[in-house]
């Protein structure tokens, strides 16, 4: 194209923003601007579903030869066939991106999140970064999903092998893998399943550590065991195949029973926090059903895991995985992970602090750099989430409740979301075209975003003062910041307590920036900043006016977690959720939107349910619950040593990149592989003693 045809483009551009930006004025809503393209975007290679996977026998197995010379023959372990299912789930060569793989070498992961415990179900959190990822496995898998075509999409079976529905859609029966082990070698049954649902899902004192309630598998739904290896899901609606999303990760992983039983107040007359608290992250070797075990921890220093020598997974040739005998946790902050990943100190890190993007792409150019770097859709979101409860989650005070019933008032946040320059907001994290103008809602990065559908109220400083104005908030005393009206709080300054996870430095950056604007509205915002730990406890129990939080799975796929989407139920929502009276006090758009979830939950029509979601992203977004702050892509890095690395492998999506790219198939060839285990032909010892055993 000559350089004459690209500048009449341009001009035609520029006149259809002109023509658009005439019809409406600066305070009224429009559809939001098209995004900036991104060519730096890696392109996936899509597959069938059924041609990842399979459960069969093979005709024989092999293993490390050291598992079999120093434990097997010496009578430390069965053989290896005792050891795997009757039909272990076998991974086909024909989507391994470089086939079989050799065993050896280590992933040295740098995270900055600080363990817990080991206790998942009882909402210990492991430190993130991948832990809980590769020590929990669940009982559905999704993942993967990335490179299935969107119309074949449903999860891949896992430690649930297979299901049926019934005639009338109502009953779900799953069948378990028959005959799989947890990492000490005690069966895995129905009983753990039920574990996890009874007496951590289903009991009201216990919170898993992504969220799990009896209402994210649909209201009035039940669970049950009919024999070791069979369990039947009975639900309220028909054919509700939207719950299949979350029996994956992270509300369907299920703990080692025989293991947790021995704290929980139902079997071991103890306290909830003695249960909670129960399995720090001193207790090593905690059984698993992922394919890494926990054998070191070293405070503030590093986390050791090692191969699971039970692991119910092998390849096509029968190799038992994971092809990696350990991995390795270093206790560090998330922005020095870009940093070591990018230096070759490190293995692997999702690129999602914007912060770290330019200087990261920099250095991964350079034809000597240690590890290559691949960017993915917008698919990273920033909302700020307003407490929308006026019925007493979390016991506000009369300030708090104030602010709550300012929430709950569109005027008020048509205010705040006019207030906000999003344009500044992005640049003030990275120059140049990776941030873009988020309104809020689903991410952009969907196959069920229509823009079409989005509503975006535009920066309006003025215009949002005047909203103030309207809804009765003027700066009565002269200092600045607008007052609450005479009898409401004692008519004081507008000050608005905003909770931000302080682990990560973006969170803080557009927390600090949110604080600015808000400041130029008339509105004194106060920083709760506090680490992810405390952050998730402190949203859970309602204490909190505002909230920055980073996307989660509802929002970047849709069709997980999709309860979450809105308050479809006393603990569904992020921002919503019951009083002491156990009921959501819905507002008249709230209840559209739940409505409109359901409808997709329970719909197996494809037109159906992208019509539906664009139905909910307008009420969404018109109704501002949620609103938006910023949308910019991530990237993979990895070091150039790792094989069978998927092409265009998102970093969030359905999961975020440690299991998106299978690291069981991750493998490192023979001539690359480097001396980095730290504990070499060792294998996990018992529950609770220290370390591994050689």
């Amino acid at each position: 194209m000559n350089i004459f045809c690209c500048m009449k483009t341009v001009a035609a551009l520029l006149f259809g923003v002109s023509a658009f930006a005439i019809q409406a004025s600066a305070s009224e809503p429009t559809i939001v601007p098209e995004q900036p393209p991104f060519p730096a975007q890696g392109k996936i290679t899509y597959v069938p579903r059924d041609s990842i996977l399979e459960f069969k026998a093979l005709s024989e197995y092999r293993e490390p030869e050291w598992v079999t010379e120093k434990f097997v023959k010496t009578g430390k372990l069965p053989p290896l066939a005792e050891r795997l299912p009757k039909e272990p789930m076998v991974f086909n060569t024909g989507n391994m991106p470089d086939g079989t793989g050799v065993y050896g070498d280590t992933m040295r992961h740098v995270i900055g999140g600080r363990p817990e415990g080991w206790n998942y179900s009882a909402g210990q959190t492991q430190g993130w970064g991948g832990i809980d990822i590769a020590m929990f496995e669940c009982l559905t898998r999704t993942a993967p999903l990335f490179q299935v075509d969107a119309k074949d999409v449903e999860p891949l079976p896992n430690l649930a092998k297979g299901w049926e529905w019934s005639q009338d859609g109502h009953t779900l029966t799953m069948k378990l893998i028959e005959g799989a082990k947890w990492s000490d070698g005690d069966p895995f049954d129905a009983d753990d399943v039920m574990f996890y649902w009874d007496d951590n899902v289903v009991d009201p004192n216990v919170s898993p550590l992504n969220g799990a309630t009896p209402e994210t598998f649909g209201k009035g739904t039940t669970l049950k065991a009919i024999d070791k290896y069979t369990i039947e899901w009975t639900f309220k609606d028909a054919f509700p195949r939207q719950h299949l999303y979350a029996m994956a990760y992270g509300t369907f992983c299920p703990g080692p029973s025989h293991i947790l039983k021995t704290k929980h107040p139902n079997y071991a007359g103890t306290t909830y926090d003695e249960y909670k608290n129960g399995f720090p992250p001193e207790y090593l070797n905690m059984p698993v059903m992922g394919a890494w075990v926990p054998i070191e921890y070293r405070s503030d220093d590093v986390i050791v895991l090692r191969r699971n020598p039970y692991y119910w997974k092998v390849d096509e040739d029968g190799n038992q995985l994971p092809y990696l005998n350990e991995l390795h946790y270093k206790l560090s902050t998330w922005a020095d992970r870009d940093v070591q990943a990018i230096a070759g100190s490190g293995d692997f890190s999702n690129l999602e602090q914007p912060e770290n993007f330019v200087e990261s792409l920099k250095r991964a150019a350079q034809e000597t750099a240690p590890a290559r770097l691949a960017f993915g859709a917008r698919l990273i979101g920033y909302n700020l989430r307003m407490n929308f409860s006026a019925n007493g989650w979390g016991e506000p005070d009369e300030r708090a409740q104030a602010v709550r019933e300012l929430n709950r008032n569109v005027d008020f946040r048509k205010a705040v979301t006019m207030a906000i320059d999003r344009e500044k907001l992005g640049e003030s994290l990275v120059k140049g075209p990776f941030t873009a103008i988020y309104p809020g809602g689903i991410s952009s990065g969907t196959s069920f975003y229509d823009r079409a559908s989005t509503v975006y109220y535009p920066f309006d400083l003025e215009g949002a003062k005047a909203l103030l104005e309207k809804v009765g908030l003027k700066d009565t005393d002269g200092n600045g910041a607008v007052n609450f009206p005479a009898g409401t709080a004692g008519g004081s300054d507008v000050q608005i307590v905003l909770l931000v996870n302080s682990d990560y430095s973006t969170d803080r950056n557009l927390a600090e920036g949110l604080v600015g604007q808000m400041e130029q509205l008339g509105l004194k915002v106060v920083l709760n900043t506090i680490d992810g730990a405390k952050r998730d406890a402190t949203q859970y129990a309602g204490r909190f006016d505002w909230l920055v939080r980073r996307n989660e799975q509802e929002q970047t796929s849709v069709v997980q977690n999709t309860t979450q989407l809105a308050p479809t139920g006393p603990r569904t929502s992020w921002h919503h959720r019951a009083g002491k009276d156990g009921t959501v006090d819905l507002m008249p758009f709230e209840q559209e939107m739940v409505n409109i979830v359901n409808k997709f939950i329970s719909s197996n029509d494809n037109d159906e349910r992208t019509e539906l979601m664009k139905q909910f992203q307008k009420v969404s977004t018109s109704n501002l619950d949620t609103i938006g702050l910023t949308e910019y892509p991530g990237a993979l890095i990895i070091n150039k040593r790792f094989s069978n690395i998927p092409e265009g492998a998102p970093i969030f999506m359905f999961n975020w990149a440690e299991d998106t790219i299978i690291r069981e198939r991750v493998f490192v060839a023979a001539d690359k592989q480097g001396d980095y285990e730290l504990f070499p032909e060792q294998l996990p010892g018992k529950p609770g003693e220290g370390g591994p055993i050689n």
